[in-house]
């Protein structure tokens, strides 16, 4: 077995590691709290990396799954945040995130898992495949749907445009 160090560049790792966990549970405190949970169990087991078997991104993103999976439910996106979008305290970038967070919790588990380790986590569809033991093709066609119910959720949540909005 060839062990490399995987965490000897750790900066990129940490913000991939930390965007996968806040497409699956939401930005803020639970996404830092996962993240470096995750690092602590990375840095804990590092002698049990084999490079044979993957990059580190990849080794990292397991770990963080099983962080996450051990969380209870109560990582969801609050109601508190969903009200101060509702009386426009957020600059629009915020409400943005907060309908993408809303449109996410809609999906089913595997589609989120999905979306959350192409964007979150910036892995292509070979490396989701070799992550889940499934073909390239099979991933890139989950994908693709996964991302058509996320529009269809937001276009779905998204309020009429009035006709006062649709000249600016």
């Amino acid at each position: 077995m060839f062990r490399a160090d995987p965490l000897a560049n750790p900066e990129p790792l940490i913000k991939r590691v930390y965007a996968y966990v806040a497409y699956r549970v939401g930005d803020g405190p639970d996404a830092e709290d996962l993240t470096s949970e995750t690092f602590e169990r990375a840095l804990r087991y590092k002698k049990s990396y084999d490079s044979t078997k993957g990059e580190p991104i990849a080794w990292l993103i397991g770990i963080a799954r099983r962080c996450i999976e051990g969380r209870p439910q109560s990582l969801e996106l609050s109601a508190e945040h969903l009200e101060a979008a509702d009386h426009g305290e957020l600059e629009d970038d915020a409400v943005r995130r907060i309908e993408v967070s809303g449109a996410m919790a809609r999906l089913e588990t595997r589609d989120r898992e999905l979306i959350a380790l192409r964007y979150g986590a910036d892995l292509t569809a070979r490396q989701i495949a070799e992550l889940q033991g499934a073909k390239t093709n099979a991933i890139e066609v989950a994908l693709h749907r996964a991302l058509g119910r996320l529009r269809t959720h937001l276009e779905d949540d998204s309020p009429p445009v009035r006709k006062s909005q649709a000249g600016r």
